[in-house]
């Protein structure tokens, strides 16, 4: 038996996001599928993050357990040839057998695109929010710093959530400009329900001038999901990917 770590990108235009449930298709679903029917045995896919429906990854992180003989690094070739357009395997390599990438530290990384012009690009629509109000992206960046620390996140979480603690740490938050495109990216050790989505709906009210950068202070110490912004439509949102200490390479953008 062997424990084999993938790096998952994929589009979730077309999926019910990462978890396997019963009103439709999902990439853990297909994963599991398509390994089982790959090795002959039942296996079920363990990831770090479950993302939303229509959130999409460029390095999404699972480990899965096998008898099978096949190198763990050549099993990311051969389930590519298996799975749909819409989901690649980045990297496969065999891991200690008690790593589990939910039970350990991690940093994940994270990106919101928003497209700000007057009119939608065909090319942009299914992993870029269209917003036609200008938006100011250096209001927006002054906004960041508040966010950056240890601090309860839970004005910016879903009242959905069953998290434990609704306390996070962001290491970085930038929001930047190029041309018609505003690219929030951000890092942290973890993220709530919503909870990036939801910076994202906020930043774009302060971008708008609904609201000043300053107003984030506030909305933190209200621990009051009412406080904040509205929550950002799935489709801007991308997991970029994420580092762990306890293995080698850094699994961002789909790269180690």
């Amino acid at each position: 038996m062997k424990r084999v770590l993938l790096v998952t990108a994929y589009d979730g235009t077309n999926y019910c996001g990462w978890q396997v449930q019963n009103n439709g298709e999902t990439i853990e679903g297909v994963l599991n599928r398509e390994l089982s029917a790959l090795f002959g045995e039942q296996i079920q896919v363990a990831g770090a993050s479950r993302t939303d429906s229509g959130v999409h990854a460029l390095g999404n992180v699972a480990v899965f357990d096998t008898e099978a003989r096949m190198p763990a690094e050549k099993i990311s070739y051969a389930l590519n040839s298996r799975l749909p357009a819409d989901i690649r395997i980045q990297r496969s390599f065999e891991v200690e057998p008690d790593f589990h990438p939910r039970k350990c530290v991690c940093t994940k990384y994270y990106e919101y695109s928003i497209l700000n012009r007057e009119f939608e690009l065909p090319g942009e629509r299914l992993d870029t929010y269209f917003y036609r109000k200008p938006l100011d992206a250096a209001r927006m960046q002054a906004a960041c710093p508040y966010f950056l620390g240890e601090h309860d996140f839970k004005s910016f979480c879903s009242i959905h959530t069953q998290a434990e603690t609704t306390v996070r740490t962001i290491y970085s938050l930038a929001a930047e400009r190029r041309r018609d495109k505003i690219r929030i990216r951000v890092s942290g050790n973890g993220f709530l329900y919503n909870m990036v989505r939801i910076i994202a709906g906020t930043l774009i009210q302060i971008g708008s001038g609904q609201r000043e950068p300053e107003e984030i202070r506030e909305i933190l110490a209200a621990k009051d999901r009412q406080a904040a912004g509205p929550t950002a439509p799935a489709k801007g949102l991308t997991l970029l990917g994420m580092e762990f200490e306890s293995v080698r390479g850094t699994f961002v953008n789909g790269a180690g």
